[in-house]
């Protein structure tokens, strides 16, 4: 195996074309020296976050680089000069966007004198949605994964990343990526499952009957008050719709004095290249835009990604980022509505505790023992939360 690198940021060696052995593995700076069709030539299903397009769209509207510590180190694999396998990687020199907390272990490096950043991280920014982490030419196998992982490993040795990290990856990848030294970490999310629901009654049918009627108590509650919500797909909006979803989704960082990870120019981006994945949910009331939702889709699931509002109206956000989306997974037919972290309170609404994964390679023996022994008292904790949870789920009897 011969690994290139480009010149930036630490990796400057490179080595001249006519030593290059094969396999060859490359550090690409960016999603765009990769050619679109080789990439998602490798794409073995729809979802969304993995295609060039995506990542291209962040890497060239400034969602990711050096100004928001996630930068771009996409490692690839080639045979000759053909793309066989790659991994989207990003060096961090912060913990924002991941939704898998590290910062105890910052904090227990900075205690004793080290370093955790920067580290690796293979993931989708800002997307805390499982899906494949390696793509292949042909079907998924460990040798590729296994080449990548090998020299992934060299590049930390040399450049001194504390660690490499896998945020989300299906379940074929955590196959394909464990290996000896690896630390799997576990967490829970809310999902929502169609069991061949006809409709959205039919759905509360199998609901116990104080969970029915608060539900359609909330649904009724955004219909008498005016609002109207707007489902449209990529191709159906406007640039105004864009501008409008834009305003409300910066009300809530600014309310909460936080940073947003995507602009106008990003989604004005998607909604032409992803036209067929991209939805745009919006709540109107009084002719004016107050409220807004992002999801994506592909043939199995519904993927919501985030929200924003001008101001609070009772059962609101209820209604667009969940309710109206099980509308549109029974009507479309899809498998899963995958609505994001966080929210206890989605059980009562239908949704049920689903576990999640990330590995984790620690390049320091000592910090790997400790967090190894953190991450099984974890698991018992996490494992223990979605047995309690389960026990309130919001079905007659169980979550079918």
């Amino acid at each position: 195996m011969e690994l290139q690198t480009a010149p930036q940021s630490g990796m400057s060696e490179k080595t001249a074309a006519s030593e290059v052995q094969e396999p060859t593995v490359r550090i690409h700076q960016g999603i765009d020296e990769i050619p679109p069709e080789a990439w998602d030539g490798m794409l073995k299903d729809d979802y969304p976050f993995l295609k060039h397009r995506y990542l291209a769209a962040m890497e060239r509207h400034q969602c990711v680089g050096e100004e928001v510590g996630w930068i771009p180190r996409h490692i690839a694999l080639y045979e000759k000069s053909r793309l066989v396998a790659a991994m989207p990687l990003y060096e961090k020199h912060n913990s924002w966007g991941e939704f898998v907390f590290d910062h105890a272990w910052a904090e227990a490096y900075h205690r004793h004198g080290q370093q955790y950043y920067p580290k690796l991280v293979n993931a989708i920014p800002f997307t805390p949605a499982t899906g494949p982490r390696i793509i292949h030419h042909e079907k998924r196998n460990f040798r590729d994964a296994s080449i990548l992982l090998e020299a992934i490993n060299s590049i930390m040795d040399r450049h001194g990343y504390s660690s490499l990290h896998c945020l989300f990856p299906d379940q074929a990848d955590r196959e394909h990526l464990s290996t000896s030294n690896v630390l799997v970490r576990s967490d829970c999310h809310f999902q929502w499952h169609n069991h061949g629901y006809a409709s959205f009654d039919s759905f509360l049918d199998g609901l116990k009957s104080k969970k029915r009627k608060n539900i359609r108590q909330e649904r009724r509650k955004v219909s008498e008050a005016g609002l109207s919500i707007r489902w449209l797909a990529g191709h159906q909006t406007t640039s105004k719709d864009w501008h409008d979803f834009h305003e409300v989704y910066n009300q809530i960082y600014q309310r909460k004095y936080g940073i947003p990870a995507f602009n106008l120019e990003f989604f004005l981006e998607i909604a032409d290249t992803m036209s067929d994945q991209v939805i745009l949910a919006l709540a109107d009331y009084r002719q004016s835009v107050i409220a807004g939702a992002l999801l994506y889709r592909d043939e199995k699931t519904l993927y919501g990604r985030i929200w924003g509002t001008r101001q609070r109206m009772d059962s609101l956000h209820f209604e667009l980022c969940y309710y109206a989306g099980i509308d549109y997974c029974i009507r479309e037919g899809l498998e899963r509505f995958d609505p994001g972290v966080q929210g206890e309170h989605k059980i009562a609404r239908g949704f049920v505790p689903v576990q999640t994964h990330s590995l984790h390679w620690i390049a320091s023996q000592p910090f790997r023992l400790a967090i190894r022994d953190f991450l099984r008292r974890e698991h018992h904790g996490v494992q223990g939360y979605m047995d309690r949870v389960d026990s309130h789920t919001a079905y007659g009897i169980r979550a079918p």
